[in-house]
Order: C-alpha cells, then sequence, then structure tokens
C-alpha cells in the first residue's frame, strides 16, 4: 500500500514538472508596441501581461522605454534591451519604433521573430510606408496584425507573408477568403472595394 503511495506521489510530481515544463516552454509576449520615434507617444500598444494592464503603469513603462531607447539606430536589425524585469526587442521605421515585450526568461530569437513578423508583415501591408501618419490612417489593418500575430500572449503566426494575407483578407494562402468566412469589418471592408470599382468603371 505504502508503494501506490509513493508511486502515485511519484506520478503527480512527475505531472506538475511536466505542466511546469510545458508552460515554461510555450513562448509568450507580453506587449506589442509602436511609439513615435520623436517624443514617445504611442501609436499603438497592446499589452497581455497582467503587470502592465493599468493605464499609468503603461504609459510609464512606455516613457521608460523610449527613455532607454531613444537614440538607438535599429533600422535593419533589432537591437534587445532589458528594462523593469522585461526583456525588449526593438527595430525603427521612419518616425516609428516597434517593440516586442517579452518576460526575463524569453528566448530573446523568439521575441524577434515576432517583432520581425510585425515589422515585415505591416512593411507589406502598407507598401513600405512604415511611419506615423500611414500606421494612424491604417490603424484598422495594425490592429488586425496584432491580432493575426499574438492572441492572448501566444504567438498564433510569425510567417510575415501569411499574416499579410490574412489580414488583406486573401486568406493565409493569398486566395479569396468566401464571403461567409469574414468578419464584419472586412466584409464592410470588401463592399466598399467593390462599389468604389463599380464607380471607377
Amino acid at each position: 500500500w505504502s508503494c501506490r503511495v509513493s508511486c502515485a506521489a511519484e506520478l503527480l510530481l512527475l505531472g506538475c514538472g511536466r505542466e511546469r515544463v510545458g508552460a515554461m516552454a510555450t513562448p509568450r509576449i507580453k506587449g506589442l508596441l509602436i511609439l513615435d520615434s520623436n517624443d514617445g507617444s504611442r501609436v499603438h500598444a497592446k499589452y497581455f501581461a497582467k503587470e502592465l494592464r493599468d493605464a499609468q503603469v503603461q504609459l510609464a513603462f512606455e516613457r521608460n522605454l523610449f527613455t532607454k531607447t531613444r537614440g538607438q539606430s535599429a533600422r535593419s536589425d533589432a537591437e534587445i534591451v532589458m528594462l523593469e524585469n522585461t526583456v525588449c526587442v526593438f527595430r525603427s521605421g521612419i518616425d516609428v519604433t516597434f517593440y516586442v515585450v517579452g518576460a526575463l526568461e524569453e528566448n530573446e530569437l523568439v521575441l524577434v521573430s515576432v517583432l520581425d513578423a510585425m515589422y515585415e508583415a505591416l512593411n507589406g501591408i502598407l507598401r513600405s510606408h512604415l511611419e506615423k501618419r500611414t500606421l494612424l490612417d491604417n490603424l484598422d489593418l495594425v490592429l488586425l496584425t496584432a491580432d493575426e500575430l499574438v492572441d492572448g500572449g501566444l504567438i498564433l503566426e510569425s510567417d510575415p507573408m501569411a499574416i499579410a494575407n490574412r489580414v488583406l483578407m486573401k486568406g493565409a494562402t493569398g486566395t479569396e477568403v468566401p464571403m461567409n468566412e469574414l468578419t464584419i469589418s472586412q466584409a464592410w471592408q470588401s463592399a466598399r472595394e467593390q462599389l468604389a470599382k463599380s464607380f471607377r468603371n
């Protein structure tokens, strides 16, 4: 009987260990940010970590992040900084900076792949116009890109072409999505485009 109890305890410990290992092995993102390169104001931010849910905490974090990364050029490759128990990777656009925030123990290469996916997907969607004005004018596409990339802190997709195709309603492979699978905003956008085409003809 005591053997059964000790075997059950070992199995329970092994199970807990497996859950912990599984939780640690799943990459998680704490936040996706786009800040103005000149003054650090928010263009877009989406936070997934509980400790970054409060608006005042977010603004303070963004201010500190901007101060720490200001003046560093990261146009072609991502740069990495550590700030307030987080690892932040960033890359610059024309007058904006893209950030991906992760936990200290998170793999920087995973964070960089998420950053590159967001940067390249938006670069393709917006035809290389990664500037504040263009991002604000197309904020719906920025929001959809973030939603296709990360959900609840979990990475959904890291292929920029697949993300861009889904955001532009072409499906992951670049083919048109059937009308019954579109969201309401996507269907509305599709109807506007068809109406504009009919007026041009």
